[in-house]
């Protein structure tokens, strides 16, 4: 399950932003997922109080938003949703599309104290 290892670097990049920024404890997380980032968000969701636990992130609320997947036609230039990685140009029914968005995972928002 690389959630649990994604989960350790989250609270890696916590704990250097607390050092950094003053803070002692993180309340609430907000992680954005892409929908083409092979994360499965019910792990995510499950590991999160496991990894957080001992850390400045125990008890912390965990929330995810997930983004859409989008890509750019290298052939027709138009851009469209993507529901799976490989999809081809809805447009014009090229292979070659470009992911401009959605494999990414980054947290987006801190609530802190």
């Amino acid at each position: 399950m690389h959630e649990l290892s994604l989960l350790e670097n989250v609270r890696e990049i916590l704990e250097d932003h607390a050092i950094s920024q003053h803070f002692s404890k993180v309340n609430q997380v907000t992680l954005a997922v892409g929908k083409l980032s092979c994360v499965e968000l019910e792990a995510l969701r499950f590991g999160f109080d496991v990894v957080m636990k001992g850390s400045l992130a125990e008890n912390a609320e965990l929330i995810i938003t997930e983004l859409p997947g989008l890509g750019e036609c290298r052939q027709c230039q138009q851009q469209s949703k993507l529901l799976n990685l490989y999809d081809p140009c809805p447009y014009c029914g090229s292979p070659q599309v470009t992911v401009l968005q959605g494999t990414e995972m980054k947290i987006k928002d801190l609530l802190v104290s």
